[in-house]
């Protein structure tokens, strides 16, 4: 292995890309970058509520890959935008098996981060008959501290001022976890009160993924064309627990991930989604490679969190230099 970071692969087009319909109404959009027939790989994006973008298909070299992403459900160009019905975790993993039935690949890489690594759990505790490898990044894996750490207390003691202009948004009181106050401003019938919470909502989760200041990416998350889905199905996830019982993913992680290989690049500033879910994690499933990036946050696309998820890509790949 080089000294020398590894960097993001060159921008690339899909060769190809459509919609597919999964029933309950929905209809998702996916793209499919890389090469035909190469090593086959999916992409799980954050969120949830986020949706994929140019950045997300260069993790993989597209001479040795075939990788298809797409927007979850209510997320990007899949349709109905922002919907909350027949949305839920299970939802989304079926959903992911429908695509790899359309690709018709008998096993793919599962590569995720953040609310990706969670949804790529799940989908790999379910159907481990159809994962090869398994790259995370961000752990998440939906405990109750873990989305109390965001909405009630924890990331509040690193930004103390940013905390309380979400909360005071909201009218929130001290020690109140601010999932529910959100949820009534994000649900209420006029569209300005929507966007001003969601756009409150967005900001304090943005000021907690970046390792150093950046309102471009706060501003971004605060103020993009997807904000008010990207805030109302996160909510809607957090006020379910993502539709996963306490322990869950740790317990069946143990269960059934132990023949899997596996990559977790974890930042160890980390402050929305904090190492301490990734360690638990490595504690139930020793065979993975966990890496604790000592300057890394959240982001993928920081120097540290970059080369680890390539490096992994690349070894899978069977790039001998990875």
């Amino acid at each position: 292995m080089t000294s020398e970071r590894r960097a993001l692969y060159p921008p690339i087009e899909p060769y190809a890309s459509g919609m597919l319909e999964v029933g309950d109404g929905h209809t998702l959009y996916w793209e499919r970058v890389g090469t035909p027939g190469a090593k086959p790989a999916v992409m799980l994006h954050g969120g949830p509520g986020g949706g994929c973008s140019e950045g997300h298909r260069r993790q993989w070299d597209p001479a040795l890959y075939d990788v298809l992403l797409f927007d979850q459900r209510g997320c990007g160009r899949s349709t109905p935008f922002a919907s909350l019905e027949a949305n839920t975790t299970w939802h989304l993993v079926a959903d992911i098996e429908a695509l790899r039935e359309m690709c018709g690949h008998e096993r793919w890489q599962v590569f995720g981060g953040s609310w990706g690594s969670t949804l790529a759990l799940s989908y790999a505790v379910t159907h481990p008959e159809r994962v090869t490898e398994l790259i995370l990044r961000g752990i998440f894996l939906s405990s109750r501290k873990e989305l109390e750490w965001l909405t009630r207390y924890g990331a509040s003691e690193l930004y103390p001022e940013e905390w309380q202009r979400f909360v005071a948004h909201a009218g929130g009181a001290e020690g109140q976890d601010m999932t529910e106050p959100y949820w009534a401003l994000l649900d209420d019938p006029d569209p300005a009160v929507r966007r001003a919470a969601a756009a409150a909502w967005n900001r304090w989760e943005g000021v907690t993924v970046t390792l150093l200041p950046s309102e471009e990416t706060v501003d971004h998350m605060a103020e993009g064309d997807n904000a008010v889905a990207t805030a109302r199905i996160e909510n809607h996830y957090f006020r379910h627990q993502c539709w996963l019982k306490e322990g869950e993913l740790l317990e069946r992680a143990a269960a059934t991930l132990r023949h899997i290989p596996g990559v977790i690049v974890q930042g160890r500033h980390d402050c929305c989604t904090p190492p301490a879910a990734a360690w638990a994690l490595k504690q139930a499933w020793p065979e993975v490679d966990l890496q604790i990036v000592p300057d890394g946050g959240h982001l993928f696309t920081e120097p540290g969190i970059t080369d680890g998820l390539v490096r992994a890509t690349d070894r899978f790949a069977g790039k001998t230099d990875a």
